[in-house]
């Protein structure tokens, strides 16, 4: 090399030095309202400067550290003015021993330390990996977001929505439009669904539905474990069966997918579609495995499977549903209507299985102008229709014959009343049998009262008229004109006509079943109190 070659390369040498010295005074001379956060150039293979163009062109195993994170990339455009960067390829950047988050470009800002990561993100903090295209992520909050469709993973679930938010500090995620939840034994879909991938908790914040094998839940506001499967669902949330044919409503339901327990709290509503079966009340209870479901606080249930529908109220029902039957019972001033019967009682337990309804605790039912009461009615159904109605151990029937004053009544210990199209033909009474009817001539002209008594009574009705009365094995008989009787002689003792109390219609059965005074259900007749019941 010749002595002038060394000299210009020398010479070159010393002006690169000088070069340096001079950036480097002029990066620590760079104004800024806090000398922290200028951001420092920790390393590059290569350094270049293009006349004009502001940047530094750096290339080669590029690393910046702001404000505790490190920062590298392939290569990278410095802006010491803006004290901002642009990063190019392999962009990698660690904040602490948790977060770090890989790209193919980044721009930073120093200043307000915020990082647009574009292309290829993902975003690892402890167990939780976030994958999207476009990722900003502001330091100063800890708080990173995506705008164009996004993936948040941990242990348990796959998120995707096409805008979110992920906080490290607090591992909150905040996910809308198109949101989807997926776990391995469930689906979310969402409006907006905020996420805690510490506590496993998903906040439902808009329209939403959980899908899984043993059915599916409609929801817009509530929450959602994602590990036990509880959920708080709020704002009339719906859960259904598998098949659709069972669903549960409420005002609040606290719900677990893995027992299908579900609690409802306000205008709880059941329905079993397949069984044609509703429960309703203010307070309920639901197992979707077990099929059963109680409800209180005005509570009723109707049951539509028949050609007409049965109506019933009481403090507290429980329905158990299965493929074939059907149970429903009702405790404490229970009462119900159908078209064709209304009764009261204090118990009523209702079962498709045999197709009957058994009334106990001072039961009365209604027939057209027929009213039946005693210690226990048993009512038989065919298909759509009352066929039969069995009172046990005390037994009185009334019949209003729509004339002031005037009752055809019959008493005994057991009854059993035979109905046809939904109308009372036959009576038969065992034991103490008594009865008390206007005998009529052909023309309906009242002869007198006739009052009976004997072991064993039968009465065939036509028209709500008495055909035929046949006593047996020893009757007696007496019929007494109209102008003769007197007071008291026109009702047999027991004799109480609780029409006042007769369900009128649906709307109806909330009603109290509070009778009058004079007309406690203890004033039996003192030969059919329980020690005395012999035929």
């Amino acid at each position: 090399m010749s002595r002038e070659i060394r000299h210009r390369l020398r010479e070159s040498m010393l002006l690169l030095g000088v070069l340096f010295a001079i950036m480097a005074s002029a990066r620590g001379q760079q104004p800024s309202p806090d000398d922290t956060k200028i951001v420092e150039l920790r390393q590059a293979d290569l350094w270049s400067k293009r006349a004009g163009f502001d940047a530094e062109i750096l290339t080669g195993n590029v690393v910046f550290f702001h404000e505790g994170a490190f920062m590298y990339c392939d290569s990278a455009y410095l802006f010491q003015q803006s004290n901002t960067f642009e990063a190019f390829s392999n962009v990698r950047m660690e904040q602490g021993d948790t977060i770090f988050i890989y790209g193919d470009y980044l721009h930073y800002d120093g200043q307000s330390q915020l990082a647009r990561l574009r292309n290829n993100i993902r975003m690892e903090d402890r167990n939780v990996t976030l994958f999207t295209d476009s990722l900003d992520y502001d330091r100063v909050a800890n708080l990173g977001y995506y705008f164009e469709g996004g993936l948040l993973v941990d242990e348990e679930n796959e998120l995707t929505s096409f805008w979110g938010q992920y906080a490290p500090d607090t591992r909150v995620a905040l996910f809308s439009d198109s949101v989807k939840l997926v776990n391995e034994d469930y689906i979310i879909y969402a409006d907006t669904l905020k996420y805690n991938t510490g506590s496993k908790y998903a906040d439902i914040l808009g329209p939403s539905r959980i899908v899984s094998d043993s059915g599916y839940v409609h929801t817009s506001k509530g929450w959602y474990h994602t590990v036990t499967e509880d959920a708080r669902l709020l704002d009339r949330s719906e859960v259904y069966s598998k098949d659709g044919t069972k669903v549960l409503i409420g005002d609040t339901i606290l719900y677990n997918r893995l027992s299908g327990e579900g609690e409802v709290f306000g205008n709880m509503y059941l329905e079993d579609k397949a069984q044609k079966a509703i429960l309703q009340g203010n307070y309920g209870f639901y197992n979707e495995q077990t099929e059963y479901g109680m409800a209180t606080d005005s509570a009723f249930a109707i049951d539509y499977s028949q050609e007409e529908s049965l109506f019933i109220h009481g403090d507290t029902l429980v329905m158990k549903t299965d493929s074939t039957f059907r149970d429903i019972r009702a405790y404490y001033e229970v009462r119900f209507y159908r078209s064709d019967i209304q009764g009261l009682c204090d118990s009523l337990h209702y079962s498709s299985r045999d197709s009957t309804v058994y009334l106990t605790g001072n039961p009365v039912l209604w027939n057209e102008n027929n009213q039946i009461f005693g210690d226990r009615i048993d009512l038989f159904l065919n298909d759509s229709t009352l066929e039969k109605a069995v009172v046990r151990d005390y037994a009185f029937a009334i019949q209003d014959r729509k004339i002031e004053g005037q009752y055809n009544q019959l008493s005994g210990r057991n009854m059993t009343a035979s109905f046809r199209d939904g109308k009372l033909y036959h009576v038969l009474v065992e034991g103490n049998a008594q009865s008390l009817y206007y005998v009529l001539q052909k023309d309906s002209t009242i002869i007198g009262l006739n009052k009976t008594e004997s072991p064993y009574l039968s009465m065939d009705i036509e028209n709500n008229q008495i055909k035929r009365l046949k006593l047996w094995s020893t009757t007696t008989a007496v019929t007494t004109p109209l102008p003769l009787l007197s007071e008291g002689d026109s009702s047999l003792e027991g004799f109480v006509w609780l029409d006042y109390l007769r369900p009128t219609g649906p709307d109806d059965i909330f009603r109290s079943n509070e009778r009058r005074a004079s007309e406690a259900p203890d004033q039996r007749p003192r030969r059919f109190q329980r020690e005395d019941l012999t035929l």
